[in-house]
């Protein structure tokens, strides 16, 4: 659950008050699944669905990476 929320909290700030309907569509999903994310409801989303969101976003892919394993996993790497 903490790995969720690291995530979405790096995805919301990442977003900055973006229009998360624009960025959802960018990324190939619903908003809903955008809320879920952002709010840590969803804590092991898809590969595709982090990838859409990375580049919708123009956030590393590694960032994500490092959000979602947190300290516990620093050796976790693409």
């Amino acid at each position: 659950m903490k790995a969720g929320q690291r995530l979405g909290a790096l995805i919301r700030t990442a977003r900055a008050g973006r229009d998360p309907e624009g960025i959802a569509r960018d990324a190939g999903i619903s908003p809903e699944t955008l809320r879920k994310i952002e709010v840590g409801r969803m804590p092991s989303p898809s590969f595709g669905t982090v990838v859409g969101l990375c580049g919708a976003l123009g956030l590393p892919m590694q960032e994500a990476v490092d959000a979602w394993g947190g300290a516990d996993n620093q050796q976790m790497a693409i």
